[in-house]
């Protein structure tokens, strides 16, 4: 496993490669993971994507330094610095490449931190099951702008950071040891459709397809899952996505469903096939 020291840390990653690589996709797994669980949670789902250097980074104590002021694990409580190591990383690797970041939960927490405090680095940004801290719980005010490209998945019955926002529940707030308020997922995407410049209203559409519990297309009351996609876009702007899953929990839609107690997996569009298509790769 390659490392690289970072701020008097010695940090590891993994690098998964499909080729003829054209970019960089650096990956931020979820609170309690390491790279590697990450990759058994998604099937090395991500591994597959085409023309794309893969590295999948290692947290501190399997939590991220992310922009949530309320966050309260090791990683906040020693400042680690995250940022210095998701360029060290980059820098080591991008050769010239355009690099993109994608993150799950707390991965996605730090893939917003990224957006806000070093744009220059990304090209654009995927972010899964996480939103932006509301006001009150922003650790990072008041920097400059750069419009990116954002593509956001959150599922409605997710019982860890809910759809609506605002505050964790208890439990999680003292399983994960965070906090603080959020914006709703669809509030989320419009303030980076605002950050883009974006002033026509977002175009929503329903998805085909749905998925039961057991994997196979479901019936109506089956508890079944669907999909729909709210598209803010204009010309001359970075376009923002969120993929909603109706009925889906703390999740990666795709075609290895997360244990029961995440909730249900979408599965009427992969994660993956979400990211070619947004970024163009």
């Amino acid at each position: 496993m390659p490392t690289i020291d970072v701020g008097g840390r010695t940090r590891t990653y993994t690098v998964a490669t499909s080729g003829a690589d054209k970019r960089l996709l650096l990956v931020f797994h979820g609170s309690k993971q390491d790279g590697a669980a990450f990759r058994r949670f998604t099937g090395n789902a991500f591994d597959e994507l085409p023309g794309t250097a893969v590295v999948y980074l290692d947290s501190y104590r399997k939590n991220w330094n992310d922009a949530r002021a309320a966050s309260a694990f090791p990683a906040r409580r020693e400042n680690v610095d995250d940022v210095a190591f998701a360029e060290a990383v980059a820098g080591r690797l991008a050769d010239g490449r355009p690099v993109y970041a994608a993150g799950f939960s707390n991965g996605g927490g730090m893939v917003i931190r990224l957006l806000h405090e070093r744009p220059g680095l990304l090209a654009g940004a995927a972010v899964i099951a996480a939103q932006q801290p509301a006001p009150g719980n922003f650790l990072l005010p008041g920097l400059p702008v750069v419009p990116k490209p954002v593509l956001l998945f959150h599922g409605t019955k997710d019982r860890i950071v809910r759809y609506d926002g605002g505050s964790m529940a208890a439990w999680a707030r003292f399983a994960f040891k965070t906090g603080g308020a959020m914006l709703s997922a669809p509030a989320t995407a419009a303030y980076f459709a605002a950050r883009n410049g974006i002033t026509a209203p977002p175009v929503t559409v329903d998805l085909p397809g749905s998925v039961g519990r057991a994997g196979s297309v479901g019936r109506a009351g089956s508890g079944k899952t669907s999909m729909s996609r709210t598209d803010y876009r204009e010309d001359g702007r970075a376009p923002v996505t969120l993929y909603t899953v109706h009925g889906g929990g703390h999740t990666i839609p795709g075609r290895k469903p997360s244990p029961a107690v995440m909730g249900r997996t979408g599965n009427a569009v992969y994660a993956t096939d979400s990211i070619v298509d947004f970024f163009g790769f």
